[in-house]
């Protein structure tokens, strides 16, 4: 009996000591970290925590807004907007001298930053094509540009010192020599081209001037194209501002918004990427 119970003492402690030597083994052949998933993880939130400021045309503000979102998740970095008018925001740089980024609505929007000291060099990401916009189902009858001087079409148009829509429209009218017609059927200036298109979807015109990104996927309005001798086709440029206190962070910012994976987003609402 004594016996007996000697091995099964004895049988017990081999059986505790190899389900010790087993649990050891276990703990010795977990997976170790993926030092380069770290290390790629610690990559894309590079500056976690950060934000910026990023001054933006009002109607860029679709594309932006997703390039923002999708710049958060890729490096961590907080991305705060200011839409207006270019005008506009161009006056809140020269007053308070603070932000970081610049995304105008035309090129001479960033001739302009440029001569007022904001910026040093730019690149331009897509095209900015101006067309007509009309109200779903067209009640005017719309079908070009000479139709815009006709008598009693009500016109809402942008602001030629606000905005850069309203100043593109000017020179395109004003190379169609359709001035003085234009000027007689203007119903109200907006001071961005997003007030446009509400006006128009509202049928408070029977037709205005914008880009033609704006009215990509818009319900209540039709878009007009302006053939190519007859248009002004303008550039969305990129700059970093002189007194950013953010150059890395802000470079960045441009850097991926210039990119083939920024200019595909701008791709998805409507805007052709310069190559």
């Amino acid at each position: 009996m004594k016996k007996i119970r000697k091995w099964t003492v004895l049988l017990v402690a081999i059986i505790l000591m190899a389900a010790c030597s087993l649990a050891g083994c276990g703990e010795q052949s977990s997976v170790k970290p993926d030092n380069n998933a770290e290390k790629e993880a610690a990559k894309t939130l590079k500056y976690q925590g950060e934000s910026l400021t990023v001054y933006s045309g009002a109607g860029l503000s679709k594309a932006m807004d997703d390039i923002g979102q999708v710049f958060e998740e890729k490096y961590g970095a907080k991305v705060n907007f200011n839409y207006a008018g270019c005008a506009q925001l161009l006056g809140q740089m020269e007053i308070n001298k603070k932000g970081d980024v610049f995304v105008g609505g035309s090129l001479n929007d960033m001739k302009i930053a440029q001569e007022k000291g904001f910026a040093d060099k730019y690149v331009e990401v897509v095209y900015h094509i101006p067309a007509i916009a009309v109200p779903k189902g067209n009640p005017a009858q719309i079908t070009g540009l000479a139709d815009l001087a006709k008598p009693g079409v009500k016109l809402v148009l942008g602001d030629e010192k606000s905005n850069a829509i309203g100043k593109k429209g000017a020179k395109i009218f004003a190379k169609n020599n359709l001035q003085e017609g234009i000027a007689k059927n203007v119903v109200a200036r907006d001071a961005t081209v997003n007030e446009i298109v509400t006006h128009i979807a509202m049928k408070q015109g029977d037709a205005g001037l914008i880009w033609e990104d704006n009215g990509f996927e818009a319900n209540d309005i039709e878009l007009i194209s302006i053939p190519k001798e007859q248009n002004i086709i303008e550039t969305v440029p990129i700059c970093v501002l002189s007194f950013t206190e953010k150059q890395e962070l802000a470079q960045a910012f441009a850097n991926f918004v210039s990119s083939e994976e920024g200019k595909a987003i701008f791709i998805n609402h409507g805007f052709k990427a310069i190559e």
